[in-house]
């Protein structure tokens, strides 16, 4: 009895009180992780094959449109974030050994990278409905095919924006990461918070490596 109540009060205040230890708790956690990331794969490549099959009927009609996207910063969100994917991962391996200070300064600059490409998102949104290339009664074009130059703007704004909506939930993540560690949240034995977010985090990066190319880069293959 004595044996059970010492085991007891030895428990991590972290650890959960269905899990044995914080190795079950961290497997447990990312494997929950792994299995939204797979469900968040399904439901973007269901918007992905859309996006393959109007491509491959209306070739010569999305490349037209897609000069109208400014690949210049569409570039330099790419670079944001593949520069935030190195970021999260320091942040982890500042986490594993210990150092507060850098894993504070690593989230702090996650999050700040998640934020620049949110605002240049929002930079590229508005040139859009200042070009009245939004989908909807104000959208205009002046070339053939205005229904199909409209579809491609209708899955531009439709997939970018669920991206840009995963990123926002991306950056309210590292926030919350960013407080804790601050406040000594995490340690050696203790940080799959910040090892699922990364996880969740490096997801939508990648997300974004394959609708530069297909929304941005049609005309330069």
């Amino acid at each position: 009895m004595a044996d059970a109540v010492a085991s007891h009060h030895a428990r991590h205040p972290a650890l959960a009180h269905h899990f044995d230890d914080l190795g079950q708790q961290r497997e447990a956690a990312s494997l929950g992780m792994w299995v939204f990331l797979v469900t968040e794969v399904l439901f973007f490549g269901g918007l992905f094959l859309a996006y393959l099959v109007y491509r491959t009927w209306y070739p010569a009609t999305f490349i037209e449109v897609s000069q109208h996207l400014d690949i210049f910063w569409g570039t330099t969100n790419t670079a944001v974030l593949i520069t935030s994917s190195l970021t999260m991962a320091l942040a982890v391996y500042a986490a594993e050994t210990g150092d507060r200070r850098s894993l504070v300064f690593f989230l702090l600059a996650t999050l700040t990278l998640g934020c620049v490409f949110l605002g240049i998102k929002a930079l590229e949104y508005s040139h859009k409905f200042h070009e009245h290339l939004v989908p909807g009664a104000a959208f205009q074009w002046d070339g053939d095919h205005a229904e199909r130059a409209a579809l491609f703007m209708s899955l531009y704004f439709i997939m970018t924006g669920l991206h840009a909506l995963h990123m926002i939930i991306g950056v309210g993540l590292m926030s919350v990461m960013t407080v804790l560690a601050w406040r000594g949240g995490f340690s050696p034995e203790y940080h799959v918070p910040v090892e699922v977010s990364g996880l969740y985090w490096h997801f939508v990066d990648i997300v974004w490596i394959f609708l530069f190319p297909l929304l941005y880069l049609i005309s330069r293959h």
